[in-house]
């Protein structure tokens, strides 16, 4: 099945829950990047973060996960909107780290000491940021700690990411679950021991578990109401008119030593990887301009 993402929300209204699945997105992610397999498992969780949070997101409004350790990794960022649509990237694709204790080391990775950023644009003046310093480093534990302690909203995130033999991504995805103002704390207490009991979500998936009928296993018993699904897609937003922006912001000067010397410029998006191509010609319109 086809990435995607669902929501419901208990029918007394005290706690909601997204679920997804990212698998197709998560190997676009690692495809364009060319990340090891250690970087692919952290940027993975990191889209998959964004991908919930999309989630609760509305009309026009768009977020930001941005996590910068004392990794190999060094930052890592993933975009998200209310329709699903995803891109991420990291600053160094390749960790170069052993497996720890039988596992990939991500914590390693991404490095013990820094903070994630949760910026929000909300259709406000000014977007909406957050920042925690990073309790683990695992990502999903450093979302409910930042939803806990900056949102005020107790969440329990849980992310996953799978390899296959050849280092590509066998299965993606997670979920999140928030106690809304009112909810019974020892609810949560509840689910975590039960989430205790489940299998990890990515064996869930490969299995052919769909993300609605996780969260109705982790929510049996209790009455839910769905509120929806939502495809996710790898998309990214770059464009030839946003990145000749970017040549201006050089500067002038710069701009004149470019086309003294190489004549031309190629400027490559972060996200996608797709070149950009300015000729001589392209070059000095943008100089007129500025």
């Amino acid at each position: 099945m086809s990435d995607h993402l669902v929501r419901l929300i208990t029918r007394d209204g005290m706690l909601r829950a997204v679920a997804a699945e990212t698998t197709l997105l998560v190997e676009e992610c690692r495809h364009r990047q060319q990340t090891d397999p250690t970087a692919t498992i952290a940027l993975g969780r990191v889209a998959t973060a964004a991908a919930l949070m999309g989630g609760l997101l509305k009309g026009e409004q768009r977020l930001a996960l941005i996590v910068e350790g004392s990794g190999p990794l060094q930052r890592l960022q993933a975009e998200t909107d209310a329709v699903g649509r995803v891109r991420a990237t990291l600053k160094v694709p390749v960790a170069g780290l052993p497996p720890r204790e039988g596992r990939f080391d991500v914590a390693g990775a991404v490095g013990q000491a820094g903070f994630l950023h949760v910026v929000k644009d909300l259709g406000l003046k000014e977007p909406y940021r957050g920042m925690v310093q990073l309790a683990t480093s695992e990502i999903g534990e450093d979302l409910a700690y930042y939803l806990a302690t900056s949102e005020q909203i107790p969440s329990t995130v849980a992310l996953g990411v799978e390899l296959d033999r050849d280092a590509r991504v066998a299965a993606a995805g997670g979920f999140l679950l928030q106690l809304l103002p009112g909810g019974d704390p020892t609810l949560v207490d509840r689910l975590e021991e039960r989430l205790a009991h489940l299998p990890p979500t990515t064996t869930l998936l490969r299995q052919g578990v769909a993300p609605a009928a996780i969260l109705e296993r982790l929510l049996e018993e209790i009455p839910t109401t769905h509120l929806g699904q939502i495809p996710l897609t790898f998309t990214c937003t770059c464009n030839r008119e946003q990145v000749a922006g970017v040549l201006k912001l050089l500067g002038a000067a710069e701009l004149d030593e470019m086309l003294a010397e190489q004549g031309e410029a190629t400027v490559t998006c972060d996200f996608c990887k797709e070149p950009y191509r300015f000729e001589r010609a392209e070059l000095g319109e943008i100089r007129k301009g500025m």
